[in-house]
């Protein structure tokens, strides 16, 4: 396809246009594993350890005749299968909602005026406006180009980039990739310029699509953490079919029923695996990651969730983060003279409307960035009834910032004169190279600089000169520049920023300012919000002649870096990794994508940054707002706590279990436990691990403590060994229940029924021990949490159920229990953690937390 001349003209396509489009072409996606159907997740559900023993128990049963007890088992199977597949599909749902958010974004023009879209979002005929550092979302042919640079790398296997020019209206699409084509194609890096193109073909239909096909076939790998638990729950299944044929053995060996020495294996087995620890990691990081996108923050790489609670640093851009990036004209400088800038005023002094005027032509003509849209807006309230705007002037050419040179220029063709006028404006150091200043003159010039950043001014120079050649010459040194002034520009505050730093100071995290603009400006700005130690500060230059030694060093004191580079932002997180921190870094750029891939968080800006700065992130924040990074290192922390709360929860509980399942058997004592009161056990385990700990709010304190130590293993031994003392004083409890029952002549479905009870509320009073590790029970049940309720109430209600319905007793063994016996089953359950409680109580006094002393 190729672009239809008739519409050329830069309006887009309309909205519903684009929607039918859509519909006809589809997404704007490439092939890939597709999305497992509920028939997938149940086929997964049903090859797990865990339901093989539920349907081996149910067979069992029937054959020896027990058909109630058959069928109720394998009734089971399908109410777990259920909560199994709520969990994974509630699971699916949040990546699904990650994936739509994090399709890179396309700045589209529909119906006049520019959009930010998806990417998948594109379709033919779409106009796109393409800028340095992002990545083409479709295949497209280039209506305008300005010095235009693509880097076709993944589609050529060329590292040279290549000049992109407009089309011309004859040139055909051939093979992808070349010099001086009007081509670009998905997936592919624009690396310098600009450009305006329209789409020939999206998703399937574009180069890189056709290539991406085999893609379909390939299956996600499982990340290192799901790996992790993985082989830690391959070996505990070892260990359970290990007991589990020491049961059977010993069962069948010694009271020669070698049926019930099955059951009792497989009860044991069904008891030993912890099949809830792989479903909680995925569970709790893939919603974690969706409630942070809540915040504004996209999480691109799931682990990044869990090392967030573990930051010591905070390095952040001023502009646009800590700032609103909306710039107005505070301040100018001309003809020897400041002019406060006031719109109360409509008149602007005439010595000041030439350097307006040029700063407006050394801009965008349709400007994005919010320098430029202040410049624009300045001249069209001041200056639009005056010859100093120009719209019949045409652009003849740019000369671009370099990293030599943080200036540009514009060069003009004006129908009325016989020689072009070239406009620059930049760094004022650039502005005063451009000019060949004395050293005098440039000793003045700092002087004017200083006034205006010690009022907080982001400051820039402009300049002027005329040119009456043929060729344009290859650099702007070439041109004889005039000076014209400087101009001050104001950004405010993001007004969340005071707040969220003292959040991050009282959470143990320091906050490092990183800003090109002048010490003054920033030291302002600093003080303003509340950083600490504004009196000290590096500048690019003094970083630039530092040793890594020295940078260790002063790094430790200084948190405001100035007139840096970004290229420079790579040293600093280098020099506070090497002083053992834990570091996120923010950025928008190509040049500081290697800086965010070194920090430990790289945290992209989604609003400006480019899609190369968001592809090295772990995270993007979608609204530029450092507030929002703050929210996120809460959250990071809260789903931390909650993940460690959910796993000491699941060993506690199964340390009873695995008592109770084994005791009896290896004593030549009646049976406690069955298949059938397993599967009701995980009836209550399975939600509360993942379901309801997931849902718990944030600890208190959780911005109180400092950062905790990234070495920290996510289950570590203090974990196992209070989670392990818990679980086995519950089963001491539970055991003194089940031989007091004995010794006092109950037969054995009263003792069962009794012991079972006990073990029943001991589960739901460590799911509550467990909510929190610094708070009391009945201080936790304050707390809203509606997940943790229906738990409950579903286990009270069908513990009741069991208990006096006649049919459900019979097919569980149980006798009816009076009221004394449920309040000796409920006293013992919730004795069983008094002295974890106690231990609460205890440490929060001396320490504030169990598992953080």
């Amino acid at each position: 396809m190729m672009p239809n001349e008739d519409h050329v003209e830069i309006t887009g396509l309309t909205q519903q246009d684009a929607e039918q489009r859509l519909h006809t072409y589809g997404y704007n996606e490439l092939p890939s594993s597709q999305t497992r159907s509920i028939f997938k997740i149940a086929l997964d559900v049903l090859r797990e350890p865990m339901f093989l023993l539920l349907v081996a128990g149910g067979i069992i049963y029937l054959a020896v005749g027990d058909v109630e007890e058959a069928l109720l088992l394998l009734t089971f199977v399908f109410v777990v299968m259920g909560i199994t597949l709520y969990q994974e599909r509630k699971t699916e749902r949040a990546l699904e909602a990650l994936r739509d958010l994090s399709s890179p974004r396309a700045l589209v023009i529909r119906g006049g005026r520019e959009q930010r879209i998806a990417g998948r979002e594109v379709v033919p005929d779409d106009v796109l406006i393409l800028t340095e550092g992002d990545r083409v979302p479709a295949d497209a042919v280039l209506l305008s180009a300005n010095d235009l640079l693509v880097d076709e790398s993944l589609l050529t296997g060329e590292s040279v980039s290549v000049r992109k020019v407009p089309w011309d209206g004859t040139m055909e699409l051939t093979r992808p990739g070349g010099e001086d084509l009007p081509f670009v194609y998905s997936g592919t890096l624009l690396v310098q310029g600009q450009g305006i193109a329209r789409v020939l073909a999206t998703g399937m239909h574009t180069e890189i699509g056709r290539i991406g096909k085999a893609l379909r076939e390939l299956e996600p790998e499982n990340t290192p953490l799901q790996q992790k638990t993985g082989r830690l729950v391959s070996t505990l299944a070892v260990i359970a079919l290990s007991l589990a044929i020491l049961v059977i053995a010993a069962y069948g060996l010694t009271r020669h029923n070698w049926m019930n020495a099955l059951l009792a294996g497989i009860t044991l087995a069904m008891a030993t695996i912890p099949e809830e620890i792989p479903v909680v990691l995925v569970v709790f990081l893939a919603l974690g990651a969706w409630r942070i996108s809540k915040s504004r923050v996209l999480t691109r790489r799931i682990p990044a969730v869990e090392t967030l609670g573990s930051a010591t640093v905070l390095c952040v851009d001023k502009t646009g983060t800590l700032t609103q990036n909306r710039m107005t004209v505070k301040r100018i400088f001309a003809g020897g003279e400041f002019y406060d800038v006031d719109y109360a005023q409509h008149e602007l002094p005439e010595k000041f409307h030439e350097i307006i005027e040029f700063s407006i032509l050394a801009s965008e003509i349709q400007p994005f960035d919010p320098m430029e849209r202040a410049f624009k807006e300045l001249g069209d309230y001041y200056l639009a009834h005056t010859e100093h705007l120009h719209s019949d002037w045409t652009l003849a050419h740019e000369y671009s910032l370099s990293r030599e040179l943080m200036a540009l220029s514009h060069v003009w063709r004006s129908p009325n004169r016989d020689e072009y006028i070239i406009a620059a404006k930049g760094a004022p150091e650039a502005i005063a190279d451009l000019c060949h200043f004395t050293k005098a003159q440039i000793q003045n010039l700092n002087e004017r600089i200083g006034d205006m950043a010690n009022r907080g001014l982001r400051i820039l120079g402009v300049a002027e000169a005329t040119f009456k050649g043929v060729e344009f010459p290859a650099e702007q040194h070439d041109f004889d520049f005039r000076c014209l002034g400087l101009i001050g520009l104001a950004d405010p505050i993001r007004p969340t920023v005071p707040q969220a730093l003292q959040e991050c100071y009282h959470a143990g995290m320091r906050v490092v300012m990183i800003t090109g603009d002048y010490p003054g400006t920033a030291q302002s700005i600093a003080r303003e919000i509340g950083l600490q130690r504004v009196d000290e500060y590096i500048t690019g230059m003094e970083l630039a002649d530092m040793d890594e030694l020295e940078l260790e060093r002063r790094i430790e004191t200084v948190n405001i870096f100035a007139r840096v580079v970004p290229e420079q932002k790579l040293r600093i997180v280098s020099a506070l990794k090497a002083n053992g921190e834990i570091v996120a870094m923010t950025g928008d750029g190509v040049n500081d994508a290697p800086a965010l891939k070194a920090s430990n968080i790289g945290v992209a800006m989604g609003g400006r940054g480019t899609d190369v700065a968001r592809e090295a992130a772990s995270l993007v924040l979608l609204d530029d707002d450092f507030a929002s990074i703050v929210r996120s290192v809460k959250l990071g922390r809260r789903i931390y706590d909650n993940i460690r709360k959910a796993l000491a929860y699941i060993f506690a509980v199964h340390v009873p279990i695995i008592g109770m399942s084994l005791i009896p058997v290896l004593f030549d004592m009646p049976l406690v436990l069955l298949p059938v009161h397993i599967v009701f056990l995980e009836l209550i385990i399975d939600p509360a691990s993942s379901v309801v700990f997931e849902a718990e709010p944030e600890e208190a304190d959780v911005m109180d403590r400092p950062p905790r130590d990234p070495k920290e293993p996510l289950f570590g031994s203090r974990l196992i060994s209070i989670s392990i003392l818990q679980g086995i004083s519950v089963l001491l409890i539970v055991l003194a229940v089940y031989r007091i029952a004995l010794y006092l002549g109950h037969g054995e479905t009263d003792t069962r029924a009794l012991t079972f009870t006990t073990l029943i509320f001991a589960n739901l009073a460590l799911i509550l021990t467990n909510r929190s590790w610094s708070r009391s029970i009945l201080a936790t049940l304050r707390s809203p949490n509606a997940a943790l309720w229906w738990v409950v109430g579903g286990a009270v209600v069908f513990l009741s159920l069991v208990l006096y319905v006649p049919f459900l007793r019979s097919l569980f063994r149980f006798a009816p229990l009076h009221l004394n016996d449920l309040a000796i089953s409920l006293a013992a359950g919730l004795a069983s953690v008094l002295w974890f409680e106690a231990l609460k109580l205890f440490s929060s006094r001396r320490t504030g937390r169990i598992l953080e002393r």
